[in-house]
């Protein structure tokens, strides 16, 4: 499947939208620098933004995404509800909020940025998101960091007419971090499962085993990176500051890694970079 895929390669939503295989994330780039660097994303062929509320980068995505020259349809745009913004009405004023700060008419893509808040605010959250999917605010909808039990809970308030689908599922995903019982949670039900900080923010690029595979291929340890989570069936969304590397991102196409190569990053390590509220018992 992946070693046919190019970067205008697309996978189908369960709310019937497509949503492009890899995209571009701008968590914690400076809201002075990402009109800059999407730019240049949108110029190496990325069509698939990843911002959120938290990051204070929306309006600059807005910016680089209105000055592209590129048709809106063809950009594939994310922002997520952050945990001081859970509970129906303040999720219903935040996205009206975003739609303001990024200039843009609709988002495609709204996620859940994490299952804070109890279930009353998660379920709450969730109603807001459903409207405003039906308003044409937003036309997928989605959560991210949610652990299994929070994904149970979601899924037995819509199967019991709470509405909506789950389109997408956001964890932090890389060969050190193995949250492989949600992905396949995600997966076996059609829910699209996107990679933050697939590159673990450059801390494991001097492992011997990305530079032995590196090597094979004649790719730099993100490419590989980026491979292995293309190659397990996720959206990887790496980040850059630097402009230099976001065509790099991009050049993933062209090579495959081995049954063998995939076997020797199974490391079923547990090592977050990030926050990890997927354990949040709440």
């Amino acid at each position: 499947m992946a070693s046919t895929q190019t970067l205008q390669s697309k996978y189908k939503l369960r709310s019937g939208h497509e949503i492009p295989v890899l995209g571009f994330g701008v968590y914690m780039i400076p809201p002075s620098s990402t009109e800059k660097v999407v730019s240049e994303a949108l110029k190496n062929g990325f069509r698939h933004i990843d911002s959120a509320i938290m990051y204070g980068n929306e309006k600059a995505c807005g910016r680089a995404i209105r000055s592209s020259g590129i048709d809106r349809s063809e950009i594939f745009f994310t922002t997520k509800i952050p945990p001081e913004s859970m509970g129906y009405g303040d999720t219903k004023r935040a996205v009206e909020s975003s739609l303001r700060e990024a200039g843009l008419d609709y988002f495609d893509l709204i996620l859940i940025h994490a299952p804070y808040g109890g279930k009353e605010a998660r379920l709450g959250s969730w109603r807001a998101l459903v409207e405003a999917q039906q308003a044409g605010k937003v036309r997928s909808i989605g959560v991210s960091n949610y652990g299994i039990h929070h994904l149970e809970e979601l899924e037995e308030y819509i199967q019991n007419g709470g509405g909506g689908e789950i389109s997408v599922g956001q964890y932090e995903l890389h060969p050190w971090l193995d949250h492989s019982d949600i992905a396949e949670w995600c997966q076996s039900r059609g829910i699209v499962v996107e990679a933050y900080s697939p590159l673990a923010h450059g801390t494991r690029f001097r492992e011997p085993v990305l530079s032995q595979i590196g090597e094979k291929y004649g790719k730099s340890p993100a490419q590989v990176l980026i491979r292995w989570s293309l190659q397990m069936g996720f959206v990887p969304l790496p980040k850059s500051a630097k402009t230099q590397r976001i065509p790099q991102n991009a050049n993933v196409f062209d090579f495959k890694l081995s049954q063998e190569d995939m076997g020797l990053l199974d490391t079923g390590e547990y090592s977050p970079t990030d926050w990890d509220p997927t354990v949040d018992e709440d």
